[in-house]
């Protein structure tokens, strides 16, 4: 968040600045966000923030610790992996950031590593990394679905704001991939998107789904790119799947549906937690005028009326009975600003800066005085949207600040 004590400075500058002339003219409706050094409003949602750097530092120093000259992401904590899902949201990243060169990296390790050399013809294998014999490659084959969708997605915008063709085609045979072996078409329910293409049919009709893997702006975005897949259907009933499957306002990691028994505890269990913590980050980034937006966002209230009365964020909840456990590391605390700046939640948003702040390391310019890959990939998308690096339009398209014009998504 902070890339020195030159942009705090500047930061405080603006936030002064806005103070004064929100007294000269009398904005008394104007919420000014706290950025760095203890502003205490939010910033109006049509306003940019004053100063994008700090989302820019934060994204270089991220590259510097996970990022390898190759293009390869890579997770320190769980033995030096690589995950779709690294290499899913680094593309997503390179592209908000306008960086051509880096995208190309990671797509080229992606498709040769991952994908038998082609995201055309192949679904990516989920992780990879050393193997047993000390020789390194796929560790697993089986997909996650949330990076092939993100994959899809980056890289038909890529080829939108780009005007690259060849990224449009890989992303449009990915998603029309992705709609083969990852959507199911279930009774009651309607085309669906199961977190892999194996082992998340436990029953006759019955399957396992992640509501994290199935953000509205992502799922919006492919539908108006792609009106001819499953996807129009998919993002009209997904706000009903989010709110029948958090009857508590906190979304599962895991939940299980059949036609029979409707949403019902996952073999995983009934936990929200590292997985549920993206679905208040989309739900927070999303367009307010995406059809279904608020209907999402006010489905999963139950975090917003947690930390009306406590600090930070829960690290486990319960959707069945609404229980909570535990604190969450910080990387949570910068998913929920988005969201919490929706509810217009000034104070728990100030909580959760000064958590932020609170985490900062100086010396590798990331969260956590050991940096975990996963709170900053967090981090990196809540403070996108602060910044206004990152961005949607009502209808899913990525309107990045490189490109950014204020049309398309008040």
């Amino acid at each position: 968040m902070r890339g020195g004590r030159k942009e705090g400075s500047l930061l405080r500058r603006c936030c002064d600045y806005l103070r004064r002339r929100a007294a000269q003219f009398g904005w008394g409706s104007v919420l000014l966000f706290i950025a760095l050094d203890g502003c205490a409003k939010l910033a109006s949602y049509d306003r940019p923030p004053p100063n994008p750097a700090p989302w820019y530092t934060l994204w270089s120093n991220y590259q510097a610790k996970f990022i390898d000259p190759q293009g390869r992401v890579i997770d320190w904590d769980d033995g030096g992996v690589t995950t779709s899902e690294g290499q899913a949201y680094a593309l997503f990243f390179s592209l908000a950031a306008n960086d051509r060169p880096l995208f190309h990296k990671i797509l080229t390790w992606t498709q040769n590593n991952l994908a038998q050399g082609s995201l055309a013809a192949h679904l990516p294998a989920w992780r990879w990394g050393e193997r047993s014999n000390k020789s390194w490659g796929v560790l697993d084959k089986n997909s996650a679905a949330d990076a092939d969708l993100w994959i899809a997605y980056t890289l038909i915008q890529a080829g939108r704001l780009w005007h690259r063709d060849s990224y449009t085609a890989i992303g449009t045979l990915l998603a029309k991939r992705i709609a083969q072996k990852e959507v199911v078409d279930l009774k009651g329910m309607g085309p669906m998107l199961i977190p892999g293409k194996h082992g998340f049919e436990i029953g006759p009709d019955t399957y396992v789904f992640n509501p994290s893997y199935m953000p509205l702006s992502v799922v919006e975005g492919l539908a108006n790119a792609l009106p001819h897949g499953p996807w129009k259907a998919m993002a009209a009933h997904l706000p009903a799947f989010i709110q029948e499957s958090a009857p508590h306002g906190f979304a599962p990691d895991w939940i299980a549906y059949s036609p029979k028994q409707r949403y019902h505890t996952a073999p995983q269990g009934p936990e929200g937690s590292y997985n549920a913590i993206r679905v208040y980050l989309w739900a927070g980034m999303c367009n307010p005028n995406t059809k279904g937006a608020t209907h999402i966002l006010h489905s999963v209230n139950g975090m917003a009326r947690y930390l009306r009365n406590h600090l930070l964020p829960p690290l486990r909840t319960d959707w069945q009975n609404g229980g909570v456990a535990g604190k969450a590391p910080v990387g949570f605390s910068a998913a929920l600003i988005p969201y919490l700046a929706r509810y217009g939640m000034s104070a728990a948003v100030h909580n959760q800066w000064l958590r932020l702040d609170a985490d900062y390391d100086q010396a590798t310019g990331l969260y956590g005085s050991q940096p975990h890959y996963y709170d900053q990939n967090l981090a990196l998308f809540g403070l996108g949207w602060v910044y206004k690096t990152i961005r949607f339009s009502p209808h899913g398209a990525l309107v990045p600040l490189w490109a950014h014009d204020d049309s398309q998504h008040q």
